[in-house]
């Protein structure tokens, strides 16, 4: 990452009715260190999310399973619960208490699961695709380690109406947890993505075929989402183009523009766009300019956070150019617990080892040290 003299980073902005102090914001990281059994927000997850909290600084939470049979990655901390929703207030608390703000956002993997995970019951999607689990590597995170998705059924229309309901219930959890508001996870080939893009969701009725219809679960799920937080503390995270999870669409960008068009009417938070030039955790089109910002920012009125592959010198870029406010970072916030204060300052960055990106321990978690403790006199 470049040394360089930043400037609108770190300048306030508003994200509904919440004033930042900086643009520099975490983006949401799996880690798979949840306490088990029951996916519950433990004292290791409480030191990650404190020590990397900031003063006017934004978090938002890892994926967050709604239900158990959201659950697809083993260690994914859950908001269902009475005991999920005591632990997050512990970590929301100490972020608070650092001034920082942290949105909780909430996840639902679709057919990318696997019946270990789910207590026996058969992953869902928008339409039945065998290919998925024939063709797919294990993907899936289990307590005995990666294993391939299991066969998923289409869900019915009383199916869909249910896990809305899950949403909003959630929704519910995360206020009494103390969090500042909810991002809702509709990228990387999850449920809501499934439903939005053609190569996943085959379906002929009023949830299928036409990209009004495709994008009616996203909708629904934004309207349950508002109706618990008003619709300026709620949030969704998008992926245009982009392949994780087998996922493809014949027009992707007729697709984006037209749900982007129809979130504006909601008043949201922020707007939260990964761009194609990533696929899971990695970068897979090196020098690719941030496409998906650029093209969305013509059409969504509110705030943009854009994601993906972002360094110091390309997130002042897009911030200053104006085709987003904000620039969430994973990677880096990752290895740095004080990477605001380093990319303020010109400072050296650790380095990031993807061999502890989903273990289970302290180690590449929460050892990673503070510029400060490696310069102490």
């Amino acid at each position: 990452m470049k040394n360089v003299t930043t400037r609108k980073l770190f300048t306030p902005v508003n994200i509904g009715p919440i004033t930042l102090k900086h643009r520099v914001v975490m983006a949401p990281l799996t880690r798979s260190r949840s306490d088990e059994p029951g996916d519950i927000p433990g004292e290791l997850m409480a030191e990650y999310y404190t020590q990397r909290a900031s003063n006017g600084g934004l978090i938002i939470s890892e994926g967050t399973n709604i239900s158990i049979t959201s659950r697809g990655w083993y260690g994914a901390p859950g908001i269902y619960t009475e005991q999920h929703v005591a632990g997050w207030k512990k970590i929301t608390d100490a972020v608070h208490a650092k001034g920082g703000f942290m949105f909780s956002q909430l996840w639902h993997v679709g057919r990318s699961s696997n019946v270990v995970m789910t207590e026996g019951a058969m992953p869902v999607a928008p339409s039945v695709d065998p290919s998925y689990w024939l063709d797919s590597e294990p993907s899936v995170s289990t307590s005995g380690g990666w294993v391939k998705p299991s066969p998923h059924r289409a869900l019915e229309i009383a199916n869909i109406k249910s896990i809305v309901e899950d949403y909003r219930l959630a929704a519910v959890c995360a206020k009494s947890a103390g969090f500042d508001g909810v991002e809702l996870h509709a990228a990387n080939g999850y449920l809501p993505d499934e439903f939005l893009q053609d190569g996943s969701n085959k379906r002929t009725d009023e949830y299928g075929g036409s990209v009004q219809n495709r994008c009616r679960f996203l909708l629904e799920v934004v309207e349950a989402m508002a109706s618990v937080w008003g619709g300026d503390r709620v949030a969704v995270r998008i992926g245009p183009s982009g392949s994780w999870n087998q996922m493809s669409d014949s027009n992707p960008a007729a697709l984006f523009d037209y749900l982007a068009a129809q979130l504006n009417r909601f008043g949201l938070a922020y707007l939260h766009i990964v761009e194609p030039r990533v696929k899971g955790n990695v970068v897979i089109k090196e020098g690719q300019a941030p496409v998906a910002a650029q093209e969305l920012r013509k059409i969504f009125k509110g705030k943009i956070i854009a994601a993906g592959g972002f360094e110091t010198d390309t997130a002042e870029k897009i911030v200053d150019e104006g085709d987003a406010d904000l620039v969430a970072f994973g990677r880096h916030f990752l290895s740095n617990p004080d990477l605001p204060m380093r990319i303020e300052k010109g400072l050296p960055l650790n380095d990031y080892d993807r061999s502890t990106f989903y273990t289970f321990a302290a180690k590449g978690y929460t050892d990673y040290p503070f510029y400060q403790e490696q310069h102490a006199s």
